[in-house]
């Protein structure tokens, strides 16, 4: 595996780029002080923007790490920034990721998350040289689960009590993919 860092990707409907200081406004009223967006998440609504402004300054300031890969979702369509997908965690010495997401709730059930997911996937596969890519879920959030599933992971199984969000602690459900498997 070579990192490579977060490079530019592009579907039909999107564009998955790098964050930028003016994507503060979008992100904020677009998901990340929506407490219906973030209740499965591991971080609280943003209670103003100038939260989202110092979380996206921190992620600018990564950029400069190759092994930093986190996108913003913009919809080319209204060219606005809708969500986030990035690697939460990296394990080199596996060459596996686990993946995070997540979007305005406006843009739920349009399919745009799992060609998102599908994007950095096929991007950690072929550019970086990844051998699996997994993401969780919380067990009360199964559309999170179709996701990936619709992104062609498959499911592993649940771990008890695993994991904690703004729900409390959680069973999480685990899905997979490995790079021989697409």
């Amino acid at each position: 595996m070579e990192n490579k860092g977060t490079k530019t990707l592009e579907t039909d409907r999107l564009l998955l780029r790098r964050f930028r200081p003016e994507d503060a406004e979008y992100m904020f009223r677009n998901w990340a002080s929506d407490p219906e967006v973030t209740r499965y998440l591991t971080w609280p609504p943003h209670e103003n923007v100038n939260v989202t402004k110092a979380f996206i300054r921190e992620w600018i300031q990564k950029y400069e790490e190759l092994s930093w890969y986190n996108w913003v979702i913009e919809l080319k369509e209204i060219h606005e920034p809708i969500g986030n997908i990035s690697v939460v965690r990296l394990n080199e010495e596996t060459e596996a990721a686990d993946i995070g997401y997540c979007m305005g709730k406006a843009w739920w059930g349009k399919s745009i998350m799992p060609e998102a997911l599908g994007e950095v996937i096929a991007y950690l596969f072929d550019e970086v040289g990844l051998n699996r890519v997994a993401a969780s879920h919380d067990v009360n959030n199964p559309k999170s689960g179709r996701v990936m599933e619709k992104a062609g992971m498959k499911l592993e199984g649940i771990w008890r009590a695993a994991g904690k969000n703004n729900q409390g602690i959680c069973d999480e459900v685990w899905h997979s993919v490995l790079n021989d498997e697409v």
